[in-house]
């Protein structure tokens, strides 16, 4: 019989416990605040004037903003390569979900591995 590889204090917990979820919450709520310290006083500005959120899980990071009105949602996506370096310091698989206000259009999308070519479009 084939024996696991990692002892079972290495393994992920069977039951996700309430202590787990706050532990998570705290981490996203932490490297949200570290991303936005990293960020330059426009983008904070930008930021600012948004709901936004980072959204972790075991490989991926997802930062969401939620734009009030169109002009911070161009804005927003102006900056969308400073925000993505920024972001790409916290994780090289890191994704960037921009929402317009509602019934203004699709939300913009990119990893931050697809940041140099969106750059070398514009």
């Amino acid at each position: 019989m084939n024996k696991p590889f990692l002892h079972p204090d290495d393994r992920p917990p069977t039951e996700v416990t309430q202590q787990d979820r706050m532990l998570h919450l705290e981490l996203e709520q932490s490297i949200g605040s570290c991303f936005y310290q990293a960020c330059d006083r426009i983008t904070q500005a930008l930021l600012s004037q948004c709901q936004w959120y980072l959204m972790a899980d075991a490989s991926n990071l997802k930062l969401v903003i939620d734009c009030p009105d169109i002009v911070t949602y161009w804005h927003i996506v102006n900056n969308i390569t400073q925000i993505g370096t920024k972001l790409e310091q916290f994780s090289s698989e890191a994704k960037i979900r921009v929402y317009p206000p509602m019934g203004k259009g699709m939300p913009f999308e990119i990893s931050v591995n697809e940041i140099s070519a969106y750059r070398d479009w514009l």
